[in-house]
């Protein structure tokens, strides 16, 4: 059965070479060296294909003017449509009604599950998080908030604790040390990987969503974006290593650039990341450029499943 594992990096663009300011140029990821043979995500790069994978960068940009933001990024990776044209605007951080009625409209999460082909939006979510939503206090961002539309059910500590879900930190720390969630499984990042595949077998597509490298874009905060990618190479690396790559294709994209300049805490104008790694028989990786191509390359990919 032909997969696809999309993960999803927010706020990951290609930037410039200087380690003083972009973690991809200061850090070291044998992972993603490995796939690239070597090629460094940056914006010099351009794009690259190798045995195992392709550099892509995505215009995030979408021919509007002023820097992309996370709600029209986001729904534009997940419907198809150039998000901020239909807005007049790059809005967010969360969708408004207008950014719902696009995600409302269909998604890739919903196409997969009206076509019969199961879908898991693998992220779970703390008790207080769905109080916050129930009571009003806060908004569904775009993911979770179209993975909720299709029909599927946002998870839970419970979905967590018995492995049929991942944090969005990959490895639970975050739960024990700042949730009060004595009892969280906790892995390594390379062990966090090998998880993902396995809670992955029953499906055809499953995205999982860390957020934690636009925080760190926003804050500037260098080190720390090193030592999450770092994290990310790891996690990577222990998926590569469990996964059936001669019938899965590993999707890694981001909605906006931030991370890969942090001298301002802003969000970019730069190309959004987006590799794609392991089977990728059928696509046409020459058409790929922009955020809204990504929809269909999933959807061809899993469509040719059959042939």
């Amino acid at each position: 059965m032909r997969r696809v594992l999309f993960l999803f990096l927010d706020g990951v663009g290609l930037g410039p070479a200087d380690p003083a300011v972009n973690p991809l140029a200061a850090g070291r990821y044998p992972t993603l060296d490995y796939l690239l043979d070597g090629y460094p995500l940056l914006m010099a790069t351009g794009r690259v294909s190798t045995e195992r994978a392709d550099l892509v960068p995505l215009d995030a940009c979408l021919g509007v003017d002023g820097r992309p933001q996370s709600a029209t990024g986001q729904a534009s990776l997940l419907t198809g449509r150039n998000a901020p044209a239909a807005l007049g605007e790059h809005y967010g951080p969360r969708p408004d009604a207008r950014v719902r009625r696009l995600l409302d409209e269909g998604t890739v999460f919903s196409q997969l599950e009206e076509s019969g082909a199961p879908a898991h939006f693998c992220n779970a979510y703390p008790a207080g998080f769905f109080s916050a939503v129930k009571r009003g206090k806060r908004l569904l961002s775009a993911i979770p908030y179209a993975a909720q539309a299709a029909g599927l059910r946002l998870r839970t500590y419970e979905d967590l604790a018995a492995g049929n879900a991942l944090s969005a930190d990959y490895t639970s720390r975050g739960w024990r040390e700042q949730l009060g969630y004595a009892d969280a499984p906790v892995y390594s990042a390379r062990e966090a990987g090998a998880v993902l595949w396995r809670l992955a077998r029953p499906y055809q597509f499953v995205l999982h969503e860390h957020w934690q490298t636009d925080l760190f874009g926003h804050g500037r905060k260098l080190n720390e974006a090193v030592a999450d990618l770092t994290l990310f190479d790891e996690f990577l690396g222990g998926l590569i290593e469990a996964a059936d790559m001669e019938s899965t294709m590993i999707v890694v994209a981001s909605d906006h650039g931030n991370v890969e300049d942090c001298s301002h805490g802003r969000h970019t104008t730069n190309p959004a990341l987006g590799i794609l790694a392991g089977a990728r028989d059928g696509i046409d990786v020459s058409a790929i450029s922009r955020l809204t191509d990504l929809r269909s390359v999933v959807l061809d990919f899993l469509r040719s499943r059959e042939n």
